[in-house]
């Protein structure tokens, strides 16, 4: 019933499960992410950031909330705002409720650079992540990754 050698341990179908879930991200992740820096020089973490703050439209979106939407200390959060405001992607502004916090918003450029950048992630996402699927399976997969996701975001400490 339980492990008892490293060998059970390494078999363990629960185990063998999320070792190939984790390895098809992992080559997912780095396949995707080449392609957005070849293709529109920007990380695949840029482009995540890019697509939080596109839904926060005029209105913006607080440091605190990106970092706690991409898993971010807000020193890393900044860090890369910073490298994103650099490349004329987004701006940062006083929030008018609040001085003490900054609010991201896309420039154009960024926007131009969000768009051009999905149109080759989702051409992408089709070829190497629901092309090898059968068609018959795509929903459900998504639907289960949808629960997978908002589970671990729910355990998930909250930043202060």
């Amino acid at each position: 019933m339980g492990i008892t050698t490293a060998k059970e341990a390494a078999y363990d179908p629960r185990v063998v499960a999320f070792g190939r879930m984790m390895g098809a991200a992992n080559r997912l992740e780095y396949l995707l992410g080449r392609a957005l820096e070849a293709e529109c020089g920007i990380s695949h973490l840029m482009f995540e950031v890019l697509l939080i703050v596109g839904r926060s439209g005029e209105a913006g979106m607080s440091m605190r909330a990106i970092a706690q939407e991409q898993v971010l200390t807000t020193g890393g959060a900044t860090r890369l705002v910073d490298r994103m405001t650099t490349l004329g992607l987004v701006v940062r502004s006083t929030d008018p409720e609040d001085r003490r916090v900054q609010l991201v918003r896309l420039t154009e450029k960024g926007e131009e650079t969000t768009v051009r950048a999905a149109l080759v992630h989702v051409e992408n996402i089709q070829r190497l992540f629901l092309d090898p699927l059968p068609a018959d399976h795509r929903e459900r997969f998504a639907h289960d990754l949808r629960t997978l996701s908002h589970s671990a975001r729910d355990a998930l400490p909250r930043l202060r």
